[in-house]
């Protein structure tokens, strides 16, 4: 387990509510924007001592090393208030309006077998701890078995039909391959070695402290219930 240290508003994202409150939200009681574990170190810290110390490689490997280092530092220096992404509805976010909270970034799917679990205990978990100071940001993504193949409406419409989902919910994006998301380069090379593992299914997990650092990465098959006790430390820290 790792150990963890220390305005714009929109309107709601489901149509069928009429408050005016953030558009990636479904429901009126979620908070508006404001401005405002398994292992004991990071992959990148691990990676990056062991290539250091890796010296019977020889010089070219040693010389790749080093470059990959300096670029894991410049990965770190960053943070996820450095980037805007885009709702739902196609309009822009900058992250930097979650400053201060603890975030769970998800990579959600309509049609996958871990649907349902996801998005009923994703909800749980966001209904018990918003009001301390948690966030639930969800990236649809069609890269694993082509399982949210929907347009950002028919998404928006289900996450909030069927689960009523209060979490915010961004535009469809990469999370590998070429065309990743900006975000996901980020949160990949701050969780995952120097090139950033790749995500290997729906339903992974990152969670970010409140100086918007990645603190853990978690598979597809950890529940999100076995991620409250993390969520909790990070929320008193």
């Amino acid at each position: 387990m790792a150990s963890f240290a220390s305005s714009s508003v929109f309107s709601p994202i489901c149509t069928f509510f009429s408050q005016p409150k953030l558009n990636l939200y479904c429901n009126s009681s979620s908070s508006s924007y404001k401005p405002t574990c398994s292992s004991s170190k990071s992959s990148i810290f691990q990676n990056g001592v062991s290539l250091l110390t890796a010296k019977s490689c020889g010089s070219s490997l040693k010389s790749k090393n080093m470059s990959n280092i300096i670029y894991a530092r410049a990965a770190t220096e960053k943070t996820i208030y450095d980037f805007t992404v885009k709702d739902i509805d196609g309009k822009d976010v900058p992250l930097s309006t979650f400053k201060g909270k603890v975030l769970l970034i998800v990579n959600v799917a309509s049609r996958c077998g871990l649907t349902t679990s996801n998005y009923t205990e994703l909800s749980r978990v966001y209904e018990k701890y918003k009001n301390q100071g948690l966030e639930i940001l969800a990236f649809p993504c069609n890269q694993f078995g082509a399982q949210e193949p929907g347009s950002n409406p028919e998404i928006k419409q289900f996450a909030c039909t069927r689960f009523k989902a209060e979490f915010p919910i961004f535009d469809k994006v990469d999370v590998n391959g070429p065309n990743t998301a900006p975000v996901y380069q980020f949160l990949k090379s701050s969780a995952g070695g120097f090139l950033g593992d790749l995500v290997k299914w729906n339903f992974e997990k990152f969670l970010v402290d409140k100086n918007g650092k990645v603190v853990e990465r978690y598979p597809p098959t950890t529940s999100p219930l076995q991620i409250e006790k993390d969520i909790q430390k990070l929320l008193a820290a």
